[in-house]
């Protein structure tokens, strides 16, 4: 299952994939449904929480990403930037990998993002994420500002859409 979502990466190469003003996924302008997934420790958590309150970065994302671990730099550097305005979020997709695995990789290697768990995939199809290191940055009306996919994308640009008063 793992290939599947890593398929587009393979077939379409990092560069054709990378940071996009083409959109990849949910169209920039919609608002995604609402859905609930879980936290790490199983309990329901709709993501209706945070979208439509404030500007919100979704990382969809796995301990065996590669791509991910690329992207990590960048999302950690926008954290920094906008942490304080934007809730960063990073939907852990259930193909390959569990709670308890997820857990332990956080352990060792800890994170400054709220970590969820999308056990039965409704995130996933919401957003409709073909990838893991798919990206969405959504502003405070919850509203899509931005989709990519890849290491280089430009958070910061995306997270200045997000953020910007109208």
């Amino acid at each position: 299952m793992r290939g599947a979502l890593c398929a587009g990466l393979l077939i379409a190469g990092p560069t054709a994939l990378s940071a996009q003003d083409d959109v990849i996924g949910i169209s920039v302008g919609a608002t995604p449904p609402a859905v609930t997934i879980e936290d790490l420790d199983g309990n329901p958590v709709e993501l209706g929480r945070w979208v439509g309150r404030k500007p919100v970065l979704v990382e969809f994302w796995a301990t065996w990403c590669p791509v991910c671990e690329e992207l990590l730099p960048r999302m950690e550097a926008a954290q920094r930037r906008f942490g304080d305005r934007v809730e960063f979020l990073v939907v852990a997709v259930a193909v390959n990998q569990n709670k308890n695995g997820i857990r332990r990789h956080l352990t060792r290697h800890p994170m400054p993002f709220t970590f969820l768990w999308d056990v039965n995939g409704n995130a996933t199809r919401a957003f409709q994420a073909p990838a893991t290191s798919y990206i969405v940055a959504l502003d405070a009306g919850g509203n899509v500002v931005y989709t990519g996919i890849g290491a280089d994308q430009d958070l910061e640009r995306a997270l200045e859409k997000a953020t910007a008063r109208r």
